[in-house]
């Protein structure tokens, strides 16, 4: 097999879009310990910039607070449970990215809820008093965090519209009303604060149209266009469970690129799209989630996505998660990169083999991303290619063999020089709690031995070499396992003479001839 030619020069930065912005539950969960623990982990090891997540204006959150004396109501807003959600968020490094939703009760027109925690989805009874609540909080944020601080916060108005779960009736004009007025409203507040949607889910690109025609011709305020992607067709239910066809990895890249090319040479043409959840599966109870072959599927996805949208954002980051029902297991299929209880999924790796990559892309590939540092450093993500649930069975093996330049002050590193391979491997036996939780007999709530089994054997596991430069470059042979995915970081080396540290006499040897048969 030919070796993939790696240019020496860079070709453009490597996007930061697939770290803009991750997924949460709703907002009420960061109140909990363990998602605190996780979102601690998330920004060690990876390093998001905002976290979006639904139930903002929910009545758990209590921001509405209504009472009833004498006959007369009376309403005021408390924003105690917002405030420790954004402290903690920002004491963390991540801001909020809102989304304004969903209703309170208070303020509804109807008794329709979605989801096990009955988060009401009708419009508001009054469209005024949702926008002084909607005023309320941003003047509430901006007193408490800056108004410098604010104006980087995008503010989404509501989830899924098109759908009538989340929107009743799927009112398609309801929801134009509704965004007006919010929209006007945030900028009543202040000009500058970033407002956008629609926040469409997949199959619903014939709202780009009206949306375009209603906020163009009412000159609505939008300030960027966002949507959702998933790529698994319908649910096989299964107690406790769901199991779903897949698309193939691409579809997602082609939903990521939808909104440009339904909104190119229109008004809206231009501004920044933003995916506010992508995944598999959109079933929070899909064991897929939690697979080696996820990591492998959405590595061609978090690899290239950043060339398309500005930015894309994994749903989500953790398990500490509740919305069809509460998690019954462990591993349950949730959407997290991380299970309760912090354990690392495949898929998790991913975004921590992300989070290491060099600034500047020298390629990429079907199979694989090669980036390199201003040190000379060069960082390559490898994954064996896979098609969805219509695409070939995967094999055992697939070869990856790259000729990989590498530099030293900005010139090719001499002839012999040493280089330094440093390789870390998810397949479906390293760094694969899932498959590990399966040989321990797949236990609901693992006891505290269990728990650090798993722990133990979440890592990657890790190899290490060196190779000898020609012509300023190596050549890099991977092999990988099936569903694997492997980051590799390739150092130039500075040898250091010291008389002191010669591995030829460890065992103590001063003989020429007893050296040599050392070194051989």
């Amino acid at each position: 097999m030919a070796p993939v030619q790696v240019p020496s020069e860079p070709v453009g930065p490597l996007s930061t879009a697939w770290r803009t912005c991750v997924g949460t539950g709703r907002l009420n969960l960061a109140l909990r310990a363990d998602y605190q623990r996780s979102l601690a982990r998330v920004q060690r090891e990876i390093g998001f910039t905002h976290l979006r997540g639904h139930g903002l204006l929910s009545d758990d959150m209590g921001v509405l607070r209504t009472d009833e004396v004498a006959g007369r109501t009376h309403r005021r807003y408390s924003f105690g449970y917002v405030d420790q959600v954004h402290d903690s968020l920002l004491e963390l490094g991540i801001r909020p990215f809102l989304e304004l939703g969903f209703m309170p009760s208070q303020l509804a027109s109807g008794s329709q809820t979605v989801f096990w925690w009955k988060a009401n989805v009708t419009p508001p009874a009054d469209l005024t008093a949702w926008t002084d609540l909607v005023q309320a909080l941003l003047r509430h944020e901006i007193d408490r965090y800056g108004i410098d601080e604010v104006r980087r916060w995008p503010i989404e108005v509501w989830n899924e519209p098109n759908l009538d779960i989340f929107w009743e009736h799927a009112d398609q004009q309801a929801y134009f009303r509704l965004y007006e007025a919010t929209a006007r409203a945030v900028k009543d507040v202040d000009a500058s604060l970033q407002v956008g949607g629609p926040a469409i889910s997949p199959g619903a690109d014939e709202w780009w149209a009206p949306y375009l025609d209603y906020v163009t011709s009412r000159d609505v305020p939008v300030d960027f266009v966002s949507r959702h992607a998933y790529s698994s067709h319908e649910p096989q239910p299964y107690p406790f469970g769901t199991y779903q066809r897949l698309r193939p990895p691409a579809d997602l890249l082609d939903q990521f690129a939808a909104p440009r090319r339904h909104l190119a040479g229109t008004a809206l043409a231009g501004l920044p799209v933003h995916i506010t959840e992508f995944n598999t599966s959109y079933r929070p109870d899909n064991p897929i989630h939690d697979t080696a072959y996820h990591a492998a599927y959405l590595a061609p996805v978090v690899a290239a996505g950043g060339d398309l949208v500005d930015s894309f954002s994994y749903w989500t980051f953790c398990d500490v998660f509740e919305e069809t029902n509460i998690p019954t297991s462990l591993f349950h299929g949730g959407f997290g990169l991380l299970t309760h209880g912090q354990i690392a999924k495949p898929t998790y790796h991913l975004y921590a083999f992300m989070a290491r990559m060099g600034a500047q892309v020298l390629a990429r590939g079907a199979d694989h991303l090669v980036c390199v540092d201003p040190s000379g450093r060069v960082s390559v993500l490898a994954w064996q290619p896979v098609g969805g649930s219509d695409g070939a069975p995967a094999p055992e093996r697939h070869d990856v063999t790259l000729s990989v330049p590498l530099q030293v002050g900005g010139a090719p590193v001499p002839d012999g020089s040493g280089v330094a391979v440093l390789r870390e491997r998810v397949t479906e036996d390293d760094g694969n709690a899932f498959a590990v939780w399966r040989e321990l007999g797949r236990p609901m709530s693992p006891d505290a031995r269990q728990l650090d089994v798993l722990r133990r054997y979440e890592a990657p596991s890790v190899e290490h070499t060196r190779l000898r430069a020609a012509g300023g470059r190596v050549e890099l042979r991977l092999p990988l396992a099936r569903h694997e995915v492997t980051f590799v970081e390739l150092w130039p080396v500075v040898e250091t003479v010291h008389d002191g540290l010669d591995d030829r006499r460890l065992l103590g040897g001063d003989d020429d001839r007893l050296v040599a048969a050392h070194e051989r």
